[in-house]
């Protein structure tokens, strides 16, 4: 396994956790952060057979990510580096939009800016109900870099994105769940129960019709839509895996997927 500075990974029971591990910092994601989340999901992980599923979370209990770190964005900004900046924050937040198996954010505090957009680019989202999201760059007179503006409105929809987006408001866990933000909002003892629930649930689900329905739903905002869904259900179909979730559904037994 690589050894991380910002980032805190491990394997249980078939879930991958990673905790972003910048506490004082309120986990704000700066460029060895995003490295080393780059290296997880683009190399590490990838197509691993191992996991199952993800978890994304903060250290401590203040913040998820409070943000993308602006010290260092100032720095950046000042070299007119800053559309190098997004691109790679972007490619970065592809490779878990894209990922394999279902990457929940369980979101434990303030997730702002880039943290509000790191938990829009997992699949689910379960969050306690002392979490506060927001997309609040335009106080600092730029826009939301890594996403956020296409994520937002997929989400939300267009009229509540340009409200968050335009007003820079917080909002609190419960209006996030009431908007679509995020699948669940909960007491903090709670929230990680519901989210090993979630990732326990599709575990026993055939794993390729996990990956291919993540990569079908991605589709539909790439434009490909139902061409890609097509080509989807005609891989999973193909596969050993339908014929034997087909039988035990017949034989009314539980079904032995094996991901083939």
């Amino acid at each position: 396994m690589s050894n991380y500075q910002n980032v805190i990974v491990a394997v249980e029971a078939g879930i991958l956790h990673v905790t972003i591990n910048r506490p004082k910092a309120l986990n704000a994601l700066n460029q060895q952060t995003m490295r080393e989340l780059e290296q997880v999901f683009g190399k590490e992980y990838k197509d691993s057979k191992e996991i199952t599923g993800v978890l994304i979370t903060g250290s401590g209990d203040r913040a998820f990510v409070a943000g993308a770190d602006i010290k260092e964005f100032i720095g950046v900004a000042a070299e007119g580096s800053g559309r190098e900046m997004s691109e790679m924050g972007q490619n970065v937040f592809f490779l878990i939009e894209r990922f394999h198996v279902p990457v929940l954010a369980l979101i434990n505090g303030f997730a702002l800016g880039g943290g509000c957009e790191l938990a829009l680019a997992c699949h689910l989202r379960v969050a306690a109900d002392t979490a506060k999201f927001g997309q609040p760059e335009v106080n600092l007179g730029i826009i939301p870099g890594y996403g956020g503006t296409q994520r937002l409105n997929q989400v939300v929809g267009k009229g509540k994105a340009i409200e968050l987006t335009l007003t820079g408001n917080m909002i609190d866990a419960q209006e996030a769940h009431r908007i679509g933000l995020v699948n669940y909002a909960l007491p903090a003892a709670e929230a990680k129960a519901k989210a090993m629930e979630l990732l326990s649930t599709i575990a026993t689900k055939g794993p390729i019709a996990v990956r291919e329905s993540i990569s079908a739903i991605n589709a539909y905002y790439a434009g490909s839509d139902f061409a890609a869904e097509a080509e989807a259900f005609g891989i999973a179909s193909g596969a050993e895996d339908f014929a034997e979730g087909a039988a035990a559904f017949v034989e009314k037994r539980k079904a032995n997927f094996k991901g083939k």
